[in-house]
């Protein structure tokens, strides 16, 4: 893979998804993946750690509120760290930044907004709008 600079951001004067560009994307996904393991492995040492009984019956339901919560949270990151392996998975095979539906490229306002996109601004307002014909 090419070498970045930290100061380097992808721009449209450059072919889209050369080397560089690439690994750009790669080195973002990767620091997200690690910051979210990072948040995870710290919940379950919360976990482990606040396993005391309160006595007060407030204090533990105000606990378990705060667990179910933080639990939540964390099957969310974990779905996101699927997508997160999804996208690297792609940039390896070349398919990254691309539309799953329409092969066109996802812009990179969109990518840097949201490095996981696997469809162009088009297609999932497509995708949102049919889903609010649906419901």
């Amino acid at each position: 893979m090419a070498k970045i600079s930290k100061n380097y951001k992808p721009t449209q004067k450059e072919k889209f998804m050369n080397a560089k560009m690439k690994e750009y994307f790669k080195q973002k996904l990767l620091s997200w993946k690690n910051e979210l393991l990072k948040e995870s492995s710290q919940t379950l040492n919360n976990l482990q750690s606040d396993n005391e009984a309160k006595p007060d019956i407030t204090d533990r339901a105000s606990e378990e509120i705060d667990r179910s919560f933080e639990l939540r949270t964390r099957d969310r990151e974990r779905k996101l760290i699927n997508k997160i392996n999804s996208a690297l998975q792609r940039i390896e095979d070349g398919s990254y930044g691309y539309c799953e539906e329409t092969g066109e490229q996802i812009g990179l306002k969109r990518l840097e907004a949201r490095p996981v996109a696997t469809l162009s601004l088009e297609a999932q307002e497509m995708h949102e709008k049919a889903e609010k014909r649906l419901n």
